[in-house]
């Protein structure tokens, strides 16, 4: 299917709270050349990235943990999510905001970062893309107790942790986000901690 095959006729905006909710009504051709019209709900909240921080030598992972109110609207307990560090892009490159995010929320200064691919999260309703990083991390880069700043709400909790226990974590449900799945996942196959 190319890009042809999609005419958008209407997109009303629904909300600009936070980030952009529009509904937007269109005509997409079918395999079989008619024409359906379909209308659908988009959230925009711009790009962002993702890193998994990890120390070969010590076998360790940096994540975080801190509180995401839709999972706890959905049943999830006390609401917090242990993550991989992630922020949007704000219109910088992708590996300049990822190093200003981990900075920020870890307290890591990178130097060097790894991206390793990218991926839409949840393309039936929300608009992000994603770029995946990895980047090896130690002592020497810390700079601060990370944790984000006040001023964005943000109240993050650094977590260092024996990668084979971040795994048995991601085995057992305690680790149920999917940006951290995949780059743990990725880890193991790549066999980057040895």
């Amino acid at each position: 299917m190319s890009n042809h095959a999609v005419n958008i006729l209407k997109t009303e905006l629904l909300s600009d709270n936070w980030y952009t909710l529009n509904n937007v009504t269109f005509e997409l051709q079918k395999a079989d050349g008619t024409w359906e019209r379909q209308s659908r709900e988009a959230y925009d909240r711009g790009n962002g990235a993702t890193i998994l921080l990890f120390n070969r030598v010590q076998k360790t992972v940096i994540l975080t943990r801190q509180f995401r109110m839709p999972t706890y609207l959905n049943g999830n307990d006390d609401g917090l999510l242990i993550e991989t560090c992630a922020g949007l892009l704000d219109q910088d490159h992708p590996e300049v905001a990822i190093k200003r995010e981990a900075e920020e929320e870890t307290g890591y200064q990178l130097t060097h970062v790894s991206k390793v691919f990218e991926a839409y999260m949840s393309p039936g309703s929300v608009t992000e893309l994603i770029h995946f990083f990895i980047a090896e991390y130690d002592g020497s880069m810390k700079v601060s107790e990370g944790g984000g700043h006040a001023h964005e709400q943000e109240n993050i909790e650094v977590l260092e942790l024996p990668f084979s226990h971040a795994l048995a974590m991601l085995a057992d449900g305690r680790i149920r986000d999917g940006k951290t799945i995949m780059l743990l996942q990725y880890a193991q196959l790549h066999d980057l901690l040895g």
